[in-house]
């Protein structure tokens, strides 16, 4: 998938960012941006969020993500790039919504979905809004078949921490996502819904069979490895990025927690 995306952008010639000031789509909403870097050419894209240019917080590749003009995400910024959409987050505080709806600019306010259809539903609401529905029932198509192919299984008690002592909990969309790969979610054992944290202490009191870790040299991690080791507790990777997003991230996320799974059951 990355591939075929780095060679669209090179295609469409993105080899610098838009000047702004007049046009475009200008995107505060770092799930957002993973979905239009995909939906539509490089040059319509005014600005992306500034955390899609951080480690911690993009979903997008950060060698193609720091190819685009970034926004913090002010009411002054985006009103100044004159942008013919605005794409934000429905937790976009009302003083900044007044500041574009007194600047007339057109917006979008996404959610964070919490399940795969709702996430597919976002994918088709923001193709609408930029003209690329076409691509968007592509994209969808692409998430159908990721998570139709991952088949039934038997459940493996499995974590997955997002950093430090946070683990990604029931009810949320990586938690669809582990059931559908044929994991279940042990966060649940420890009552811990959407995210929470968990100590060391009561991961080695009850613990799962495998453990989703994010990449990059993590000190939590490695002390909960060496902790668990001799209870036969399987660490794997799972790439931060793979955690933050749905719509087109759902595709990379399925395939890699099918390969955790695979990996599990050997």
């Amino acid at each position: 998938m990355r591939g075929g995306l780095l060679l669209a952008l090179g295609l469409a010639g993105c080899a610098a960012p838009p000047n702004g000031g007049g046009g475009g789509i200008v995107s505060t909403n770092p799930c957002a941006d993973a979905m239009l870097i995909e939906l539509v050419p490089p040059g319509r894209i005014a600005a992306i969020s500034r955390y899609s240019q951080e480690q911690g917080a993009t979903s997008i590749p950060l060698d193609v993500a720091r190819r685009f003009r970034a926004t913090a995400g002010t009411a002054e910024e985006v009103i100044a790039l004159r942008p013919d959409l605005v794409v934000a987050s429905s937790f976009t505080p009302p003083s900044t919504r007044e500041a574009y709806a007194r600047a007339g600019l057109r917006t979008l306010y996404l959610d964070s979905p919490v399940t795969i259809a709702a996430s597919q539903a976002q994918v088709t609401e923001l193709a609408a809004a930029v003209g690329a529905l076409e691509k968007g029932a592509a994209m969808n198509a692409r998430i159908e078949a990721a998570v139709r192919g991952a088949g039934v299984q038997t459940p493996i008690p499995a974590l997955l921490w997002i950093s430090g002592n946070l683990v990604s909990g029931e009810g949320n969309l990586l938690d669809e996502m582990m059931r559908r790969a044929g994991f279940a979610n042990a966060a649940a054992t420890y009552g811990r819904a959407f995210t929470g944290t968990l100590s060391a202490e009561q991961v080695i009191a009850h613990p799962p069979r495998v453990m989703l870790v994010p990449d990059g040299a993590e000190r939590s991690a490695a002390v909960r490895a060496r902790a668990l080791a001799h209870l036969g507790v399987r660490q794997v990777e799972f790439p931060r990025r793979l955690v933050n997003c749905g719509g087109p991230v759902i595709v990379e996320a399925m395939q890699r927690l099918r390969e955790i799974r695979r990996q599990a059951a050997s």
